[in-house]
């Protein structure tokens, strides 16, 4: 089955006439025009267009300092044709603030030369480049660095990372000051265009709300009170920068939480600091992250709405009538326009959106906006920041790797290859978009009617089909660029031979694994049966998952949903381990909903039938113990073995005999093994159909491999 690309209809020049101009309060948009192309001036600063990256921290430091990986990850997004990105999620002013996110350590003088690097490389393309600053207050640690106590304005735990801080002092905050006018100093220092001060979930806005502020004193109490810290800290950094510098707050204009800070209040604060003369800019959040329930709101992801804090954002800035920036879940193009040509934000924060394609602004300029690589809402990225690693994309493998992976594929300036591809999910789809940018002759064979892999099987839980967007975006690129698809096509290794590859991809994936049971595995139901809905949920379910990540749970979730007695049995110490921390509240949300059982180190070991139902035996590696739970269904997630008989049944035939030189891979460099001088092609297998891993790494694989064929 051979797909034909078709162009679409709409071209690039809309028309934006029937759109508001908007002179007098801010924005300057000129009818007519792309509201999100026209340039935007804050103070002296003019930036190119409406698009910005806010603050986050990508885990990218070296020593605590924004190093080459650092500075090449904004680079890219500036040569993206982005306006304004901000680094720095946070970067700290204190010691005793130690970086639990792999943060920029400002308050080292070393930081300088570094900034000026990255600056320099951010100017260079055209970009503006600030940073965020801030004291993390009692959102850190105690126990490493210099194992200083936490502070904060009272003593009150902060949940996430456990820490019980003491009540910050008069001769703390006489320090504290003077560390937010060192920190802003070396950033002027380092030629950055501005800075912002972060006050949410730490220690300014911790003085703001009545949740983390108990004091009695000139700091607690009235409003008046509790801004005083942020006022001064404001105060010291205008006082050793001057007035001229761009100064902006992230800030928390409603923690949405009984007990914390009211929209009132927020609104109250955000009124008082654009009125102070101290600020340029306010960059709104809603929301509170003292749980990552609560996080999970502030940072929506997939099967959550499209910007839904966007009205709110709005509502300050005609409350105000000041310049605001706002990111959350703003992951299109469309979305962004309208929050610039309805007035609602001055510049549109796409941060997950840019880390899935840093080229977005790019795109727009030059009519390709169909080409964007959408940002599904997976999460990867900011679940691998709050567990302590770098950022990286779910489905785009460049991001964080600029050193050595192309955000864009150049056609390549030797002899036109076949190539063939057996697999169409995301890796095998990777493999083909790659080698046919290229310029290689591609065929691509799926066994199934429809792309897509085991991305459909997450689509079968409706809150994820979102992903799918990992899938069409690699079809709609596959075909705009020649690849032949071959549809409802299982391809035996002659009809592979046939096509005479000098290049054959392996991408068959895998299937449930269920071998692992001592006995009973023909009594089990997997988890694709559950997602693809070719087993439906029975009336008492247990489910086993030793995977501890998306499978396991979307399928829980999804026969929780059913109305099934669920009880969930896992090995681990913790619930699906792989899952992070602003995805795993829906799974939870849901469960609780329907009142799952969860049950936690125990392993499934065999299945026995006894009359219509089935009993499960579950053994504890702490006790010894056997227990048996007796239910209408068990349903086992234990990841997938590898579907390789075409792979084996190739490999004599090849080159290399399906050898992959990973010193090449570490290099940089491209595959020239050769192991079988009779050989005709290279043989290369990717993603599940190696082992069972997830959808970065099978894009991954084909990435490292393609972009040099």
């Amino acid at each position: 089955m051979v797909h034909k690309w078709v162009k679409p209809s709409i071209p690039f020049a809309l028309s934006f006439v029937k759109m508001k101009s908007r002179n007098g309060d801010g924005s300057g948009l000129v009818a007519g025009m792309d509201p999100l192309l026209q340039p935007y001036r804050l103070k002296h600063l003019t930036l190119r267009n409406r698009f910005m990256s806010t603050a986050h921290e990508p885990g990218f430091t070296v020593d605590g300092m924004p190093k080459d990986r650092y500075r090449l990850y904004h680079a890219e997004k500036a040569r993206g044709g982005i306006a304004l990105t901000v680094i720095g999620g946070s970067a700290v002013v204190s010691p005793d603030s130690p970086a639990v996110f792999g943060n920029i350590l400002a308050y080292k003088d070393e930081v300088v030369p570094w900034l000026r690097a990255l600056a320099a490389d951010v100017h260079e393309h055209g970009a503006a480049v600030m940073i965020q600053l801030t004291h993390l207050g009692r959102r850190t640690v105690w126990n490493k660095d210099d194992w200083f106590p936490v502070v904060a304005p009272s003593p009150v735990r902060e949940p996430a990372h456990r820490a019980f801080p003491k009540a910050i002092e008069d001769w703390d905050i006489a320090r504290i000051l003077r560390h937010y006018a060192d920190a802003a100093e070396r950033c002027k220092e380092g030629g950055l265009d501005g800075l912002e001060i972060e006050a949410y979930g730490h220690l300014l806005d911790q003085f703001w709300s009545p949740a983390t502020n108990q004091r009695e004193d000139d700091f607690g109490g009235s409003l008046e009170n509790r801004m005083r810290f942020s006022l001064e800290v404001l105060r010291a950094i205008r006082e050793r920068i001057g007035t001229k510098f761009i100064v902006g707050v992230r800030m928390v204009c409603d923690e949405d939480w009984e007990r914390g800070l009211s929209k009132a209040e927020g609104m109250e604060i955000a009124s008082r600091l654009s009125q102070s003369g101290l600020i340029d800019f306010i960059n709104v959040i809603r929301g509170h992250i003292d749980s990552d329930e609560a996080l999970s709101h502030v940072i929506p992801g997939m099967g959550v709405q499209s910007a839904p804090h966007l009205d709110f954002a709005g509502e300050v800035r005609a409350a105000t009538r000041f310049p605001v920036f706002h990111a959350a879940r703003i992951q299109d193009v469309a979305t962004a326009r309208h929050a610039v040509a309805e007035g609602k934000l001055d510049m549109v924060g796409m941060t997950r959106a840019h880390i899935a394609d840093p080229h977005i602004a790019l795109k727009v300029m030059t009519g390709r906006e169909h080409e964007i690589r959408p940002c599904v809402g997976m999460g990867y990225c900011i679940d691998r920041i709050y567990a302590g690693g770098d950022t990286l994309c779910a489905h785009n493998a460049a991001t964080g790797r600029e050193a050595t992976m192309p955000h864009g594929i150049e056609r390549g300036s030797g002899p036109r290859k076949k190539v063939v591809v057996v697999g169409a999910g995301p890796g095998g789809l990777e493999a083909a978009r790659v080698a046919a940018a290229r310029g290689h002759a591609v065929v691509l064979f799926e066994a199934a009617n429809k792309p897509g892999g085991q991305l459909r099987l997450a689509a079968g839980l409706k809150r994820r089909r979102e992903v799918l967007g990992i899938v069409d975006w690699r079809v709609a690129e596959c075909l705009r660029d020649g690849v032949e698809m071959r549809l409802n096509s299982f391809a035996e290794a002659a009809d592979v031979l046939r096509e005479q590859p000098d290049v054959a991809i392996i991408a068959t994936g895998g299937l449930p694994h269920t071998s692992f049971l001592d006995d009973g595995a023909e009594l089990a139901t997997t988890t694709w049966d559950i997602l693809t809905g070719a087993v439906k949920p029975a009336d008492s379910v247990l489910l086993f998952d030793d995977n501890g990540a998306h499978p396991g749970m979307s399928a829980a979730e999804f026969i929780a949903d059913a109305g099934s007695r669920l009880e969930i049995a896992t090995p681990e110490r913790v619930l699906a381990p792989e899952v992070g921390g602003t995805n795993y509240p829906a799974y939870f949300q849901a469960f609780a909903r329907h009142d799952v059982t969860i049950s936690l180190n125990l392993r499934l070991q065999r299945i026995r039938r006894e009359g219509n139902r089935l009993v499960a035996t579950l053994y504890s590696d702490y006790d010894k113990s056997r227990r048996e739970r007796c239910v209408d269904q068990v349903v086992v997630e234990h990841g997938t073995l590898p579907l390789d008989d075409l792979y084996f049944a190739l490999k004599p035939g090849s080159r290399n005999l399906g050898e992959i030189d990973h010193d090449a891979l570490i290099a940089n460099g491209p595959q020239q093994v050769v192991r079988n001088s009779a050989g005709t092609y290279a043989l290369y297998r990717i993603g599940d159909a190696v082992a069972s891993r997830n959808v970065h790494a099978a894009v991954f694989d084909a990435l490292r491999l393609m972009k040099d064929i």
